[in-house]
C-alpha cells in the first residue's frame, strides 16, 4: 500500500520505472550492453605504434560523432600490432558516423585512445584480418567472403 491507505498498481508504476531505466541509460558515459550510448571517459592515452592490450582481441567501447557523441561496444583484433574494428557487411551508425568524420575515440580498460579510423579495401588485409576474426569464434563470418565489407584500421589521428 502506498502511504495514506492506496494501494498502487505494478501498471501505472510500469512507465515511470520504464523511464528511470531510459533515462539511467542516457545517464551512462558509454554504451550498456546492446544500447548505444555518449561520451567515454577514461584515461586518456596516445594511439600506440604497436598494439598490445595484454590480447589479441577482445571488447572494448567505440565513440564516434564528436559534435555528438555515439558510442557503441564492439570486438576488435590485433594483428601484427595493429588494431582492427568490423562491421561486417552492415553500415552500421558507426559506420556512417565514421564515413563523415573518422576521427574516433576507443576506451579499452579504461584508457582512452584518440585514433583515425581508415577503412580497409586492401583484399589482401582483408583476407589476414579475416582468417583472425573467424579463429575467434565460430560465429565470425569471414569479412573476404562478403561482396562489401566495413573493416577499419585503427592509427593515429592525422593533423
Amino acid at each position: 500500500m502506498a502511504p495514506g491507505g492506496t494501494t498502487v498498481s505494478l501498471r501505472k508504476l510500469l512507465p515511470a520505472l520504464s523511464a528511470a531505466a531510459a533515462l539511467a541509460l542516457v545517464a551512462c558515459n558509454g554504451p550498456t550492453g546492446f544500447f548505444s550510448g555518449g561520451k567515454l571517459d577514461g584515461e586518456s592515452r596516445p594511439v600506440p605504434t604497436d598494439w598490445q592490450l595484454g590480447e589479441p582481441h577482445g571488447i572494448a567501447q567505440l565513440e564516434t560523432r564528436s559534435s555528438d557523441p555515439y558510442s557503441v561496444n564492439i570486438a576488435f583484433t590485433v594483428i601484427d600490432g595493429r588494431l582492427y574494428i568490423n562491421a561486417g557487411d552492415t553500415e552500421t551508425r558507426w559506420v556512417q558516423n565514421i564515413d563523415e568524420d573518422a576521427a574516433v575515440r576507443l576506451r579499452v580498460d579504461g584508457a582512452v585512445y584518440e585514433a583515425s579510423a581508415v577503412r580497409v579495401t586492401d583484399r589482401e588485409e582483408i583476407r589476414a584480418f579475416g582468417e583472425a576474426w573467424t579463429s575467434q569464434s565460430s560465429f565470425y563470418r569471414d569479412p573476404s567472403e562478403l561482396e562489401e565489407v566495413w573493416v577499419y584500421r585503427l592509427e593515429p589521428r592525422r593533423p
